[in-house]
């Protein structure tokens, strides 16, 4: 099987050290295999995500000396690809309407007497009482059934697992048994916006060939759901390598909320590309 990886940020912010570790670790991998390397723009989330920073990001990564191949897909440009993989699973009845609030799934979670795993499975609501709240265009999400989810996979349910190259938080490495039921039944779309991250992630990874993926361990825990989600599909489950994440000195890892330094600042302030590769040790 060819190595295909790709490098798929969110244009809700500028780029800094943290995506530079990530998007060179995935590149070289690539380059080393004579593999292929993928620039995806993921940007399902129309209030927060703007075109300004997907300028940037393609500056960001051109600076860093990074190409990639073939045309870059933005996640935005395709609703109808991630609508008929919702459609699918609704077909089959595997997903369901969900009406709570965050709030009320928080103060479930409180009152919850098996903990918050329990919680976040409110399941479907009463017929009569969702036809009510239908008739008063209550807005909802649809939900993944964890429950309908395993009877439809029967003994593949057990089965699920992926390879981990890398290291998940608790060292996880090797084949890892997949435990989506950790996450509840995951929201898969919204009415103000058509599809979650993990149904446009697992829907490109498959279409475009992906054979390994490269991210921070930070995302470990959702590949637990996105077995599952390809498995449900059809898909074929890539081998997932999760590295570390970088910190800066007061031991906090860099994150756009926080105002991380960004490559457009270094950048500004002198520091070359093989400088910071130096530094990242990549």
């Amino acid at each position: 099987m060819a190595f295909v990886t790709r490098f798929s940020p969110s244009p809700t912010g500028r780029l800094h050290r943290g995506h530079a570790f990530s998007a060179l670790t995935a590149w070289r991998a690539a380059r080393e295999t004579g593999g292929g390397f993928l620039l995806r723009i993921e940007d399902i989330d129309p209030t927060r995500c703007k075109p300004e920073f997907e300028v940037a990001i393609l500056e960001d990564l051109s600076w860093l000396g990074l190409d990639w191949d073939g045309p870059v897909r933005r996640q935005s440009d395709h609703p109808d690809d991630y609508a008929a993989v919702i459609n699918d699973l609704n077909g089959r009845g595997l997903l369901y309407r969900c009406f709570r609030t965050r709030k009320d799934i928080l103060d479930a979670i409180g009152d919850a007497p098996h903990g918050p795993v329990e919680a976040a499975r409110p399941g479907p609501h009463p017929a009569e009482e969702e036809a009510a709240l239908l008739a008063g265009g209550r807005p909802f999400a649809w939900r993944l059934s964890l429950d309908r989810a395993r009877e439809a996979l029967g003994d593949a349910w057990d089965a699920l697992a992926f390879v981990e190259e890398g290291r998940g938080p608790e060292g996880e490495r090797g084949r890892v048994k997949a435990r989506p039921e950790t996450a509840g039944d995951v929201v898969l779309a919204r009415k103000d916006a058509g599809t979650a991250y993990h149904v446009a992630v697992t829907h490109d990874d498959a279409l475009q060939g992906v054979s390994h993926v490269i991210r921070g361990e930070d995302l470990f825990e959702a590949t637990h759901v996105q077995v599952l989600i390809q498995a449900l599909m059809g898909w074929p489950t890539p081998t997932y390598r999760h590295h570390r994440l970088l910190v800066g000195p007061d031991g906090r890892r860099y994150a756009k909320r926080d105002r991380s330094v960004t490559l457009a600042e270094l950048r500004a302030g002198g520091l070359t590309p093989a400088a910071l590769r130096a530094e990242l040790g990549v």
